[in-house]
């Protein structure tokens, strides 16, 4: 991602993804997150993030299919999700796409 020009924030965890967010000055225009993680799912993850966020776009992704995800009623359909495994150029198409570069 930072050879396609982004600025890329890393967090080993949700807990520590939330400190980042609550830490950085500059606007955070995506979180990208596993949907399934332990102690805090992605989800989980987003809806904190929003309440310091608000205006975040959100890229999933999982191992698991997205349909998988939604009929299981983790995700909402509709939001932008990527399966693993993934290449650096589908990453980077996906973040385009969350972003509404496309």
């Amino acid at each position: 991602m930072r050879r396609s020009g982004y600025t890329v924030l890393e967090a080993p965890g949700a807990g520590e993804a939330l400190l980042v967010v609550e830490q950085y000055a500059a606007r955070i225009n995506l979180v990208v997150t596993d949907v399934v993680m332990p102690r805090m799912n992605g989800p989980q993850l987003v809806e904190r993030v929003r309440t310091l966020r608000p205006d975040i776009k959100v890229l999933f992704m999982s191992g698991y299919t997205d349909e998988a995800i939604i009929q299981h009623g983790i995700l909402d359909s509709g939001v932008t999700f990527l399966q693993k495994p993934i290449t650096p150029d589908t990453l980077t198409r996906k973040v385009r796409e969350a972003l509404g570069q496309c």
